[in-house]
């Protein structure tokens, strides 16, 4: 039977990606999302993955929208927390709302999305959780204090986590993505893609969202069940974790 996997912002960008590779590779796939019903409805039009529509900042949601999951597909074996949102500014001008909207998804969200699938992996005696952080989790990056915070958290989160999960078999896992090539960075102005982005990466190129889908495949499957608590950076070389 297969094994049951729930993308957060999953009809999107890297989510969609990785929603659209899970589905290959044999997994039964959901794909959560928070607002853009026209784009997630063109997602379930063009995979057949069914969407449901909750926001991850909101505990009570979660747990609604995951009820709904596993009503339909059954129980949840796979979790990739990837919704995002970003309200960037400069430390000075932000405002304590673009802070709090931030954290609330981009952190507080892995809580709300894991916790209400913790009790049956640990039931069950499998799981695998993947938290999509970011490189400006690990390095930090000039106007994005709320959302470098978040992303850093992130990290914590899965390592602390994942101690918890490992007698159980539940790995934790992060992944930081650099530079991906989702519609967000390709609308960047090409003149500061080739002057400013691009020498930034020693490979030379954007990431591909499938890369990072790729990545996730492995860290879900079986023969990854001994790697837990780490962090795969993905960034094509721009930043090396210390």
């Amino acid at each position: 039977m297969a094994r049951i996997a729930l993308i957060s912002g999953g009809t999107r960008g890297i989510g969609a990606a990785i929603s659209t590779a899970m589905k290959a590779a044999g997994y039964s796939v959901a794909a959560n999302f928070a607002g853009n019903t026209e784009k997630a409805a063109e997602f379930h039009a063009a995979t057949g993955i069914p969407v449901f529509q909750w926001d991850v900042s909101d505990y009570d949601a979660c747990v609604k929208g995951i009820f709904e999951v596993e009503a339909q597909l059954g129980p949840v074996d796979v979790l990739v927390n990837n919704a995002g949102i970003t309200r960037d500014g400069m430390f000075h001008k932000i405002t304590p709302q673009q802070w709090k909207e931030v954290i609330d998804t981009n952190l507080s969200g892995l809580f709300n999305m894991t916790h209400p699938v913790w009790p049956g992996m640990r039931e069950r005696g499998f799981g695998r959780i993947i938290n999509i952080s970011s490189i400006n989790g690990q390095r930090g990056q000039m106007g994005q204090v709320n959302y470098s915070a978040a992303k850093a958290g992130d990290l914590g989160f899965t390592k602390a986590l994942a101690q918890e999960g490992a007698s159980k078999n539940i790995t934790v896992n992060a992944i930081c993505p650099g530079y991906i090539g989702t519609d967000m960075v390709r609308a960047i102005p090409q003149k500061v893609m080739d002057e400013k982005i691009i020498p930034q990466i020693p490979v030379g190129r954007l990431g591909e969202p499938e890369e990072i889908a790729r990545c996730v495949l492995f860290l879900a499957s079986e023969e990854a069940g001994f790697i837990t608590g780490s962090t795969l950076s993905a960034n094509g070389g721009q930043y090396f974790a210390g």
